[in-house]
């Protein structure tokens, strides 16, 4: 895990908007300071030195804890790489 940033707010639509020094990866699972899972990485703007990043929460993160405790320190994890599904071979019959 590597550190992501601060988280700021939650905003209206329900994301946690955090502040970054280092540009993320779309799709990383972002924990809190305590390695509870608390959602995924889905947007990353502003500027490129010190960008934001919109996390959409999962259901089972603690949305009052989290609004409690801005500032707190999230880490992100590398996304699982999804492997290319094999083809199948098609065969030919010989009459």
């Amino acid at each position: 895990m590597k550190f992501l940033g601060n988280s700021l707010h939650i905003a209206n639509s329900g994301k946690l908007i955090a502040r970054s020094s280092k540009t993320p990866t779309a799709g990383g699972i972002v924990f809190d300071s305590n390695k509870n899972k608390i959602g995924k990485v889905s947007y990353v703007f502003g500027p490129t030195k010190k960008p934001y990043i919109s996390i959409r929460l999962f259901k089972s993160a603690d949305r009052d804890m989290i609004a409690k405790n801005y500032g707190e320190k999230l880490f992100v994890s590398k996304p699982k790489s999804k492997k290319p599904k094999k083809r199948r071979m098609k065969t030919r019959h010989k009459k």
